[in-house]
């Protein structure tokens, strides 16, 4: 079967590669890519359409046909990528509020999806109609994890953050570093019943689905951890932050966004407030430490709104 994989893979997923921390993987994987893709469209018998551009950061995706002709996507994740964690957790909801898995090889990195409508997601609609779509969406994922399962917690993934945090902060962000540090200790101290969450919950993680009946909305692209339901809230908060930044009164309203948010979901505005501002500072030092002063800066500045 003839692969689609073009002569020059998607820029975003070249630059992301081009970031990557161990550099000399990241090139064997884009080097095998298209045996991969060979391999994965016979084994699955699936007829290739096309590659998805720009697709996504972490993943080559391209859209498929099944064997019956049924339209289909398949994932097929960069390393560093647990795609045995996302297929365990898009099992789990098994469709309900996320895109529904149909098969998965997670020790090859390659998922096939049902396909949605990649090109719409909820960066289309207005702020608040996205806003109260998004919650929608984010409630049904809040599950209980199943027994013994094998996902990471807030905890656990927060602890390797906060050490790049006391190592990498510029000078000028440590006291926001600090309040963040202190924040996420105490939030911890006063756990809350853990679900399942998607671990990076943003509009354009959401996408439609064309199907009224099951859902209008979909998520994609977990990176599934289990822990408090307002650590994943709080990527949402920052949603369109250049808008917001542009915008008059942006840090009174972000404020009100918090209270929106935790109240349309049930949550403390308090631990909301609190995940939204750590996780803000955690992203600005990374992007900082990685050379993007201009998007670090910017969440750096969003942080101290909180």
């Amino acid at each position: 079967m003839p692969s689609v994989l073009p002569l020059d893979p998607p820029q975003r997923l070249l630059r992301a590669l081009d970031g990557h921390p161990d550099a000399a993987e990241a090139t064997a994987w884009l080097r095998d890519l298209p045996g991969l893709l060979e391999d994965m469209l016979g084994q699955w018998e699936l007829r290739p359409e096309r590659v998805v551009s720009p697709g996504g950061r972490s993943s080559l995706v391209v859209l498929v046909r099944q064997p019956d002709g049924a339209p289909a996507v398949l994932k097929l994740a960069a390393p560093d990528t647990s795609a045995e964690r996302e297929a365990a957790a898009l099992a789990h909801w098994d469709g309900w509020g996320a895109v529904r898995l149909l098969r998965a090889a997670p020790e090859r990195g390659a998922l096939l999806l049902e396909r949605l409508h990649g090109e719409v997601s909820l960066r289309s609609l207005p702020e608040s109609r996205a806003t109260l779509e998004a919650c929608s969406v984010v409630r049904r994922l809040w599950v209980p994890p199943a027994e013994g399962h094998g996902f990471e917690t807030v905890a656990g993934h927060t602890a390797a953050e906060a050490e790049l945090l006391r190592t990498a902060a510029p000078a000028e962000a440590e006291p926001l570093v600090g309040e963040a540090l202190e924040l996420r200790d105490a939030l911890l101290a006063d756990a809350v019943p853990p679900v399942l969450l998607h671990g990076d919950f943003r509009q354009g993680a959401v996408l439609s689905a064309g199907d009224a009946e099951r859902a209008p909305w979909l998520a994609v692209g977990p990176e599934p951890l289990v822990g408090d339901p307002a650590f994943d809230l709080a990527r949402l908060v920052r949603d369109r932050l250049h808008d917001l930044m542009a915008s008059s009164g942006a840090p009174a309203a972000t404020r009100r966004r918090v209270h929106r948010l935790a109240d349309s979901l049930d949550l403390d505005r308090e631990r909301l407030r609190g995940w939204a501002l750590y996780r803000a500072v955690e992203s600005g030092v990374r992007h900082v430490s990685r050379g993007d002063r201009q998007d670090g800066e910017a969440l750096l500045e969003f942080a101290g709104w909180l």
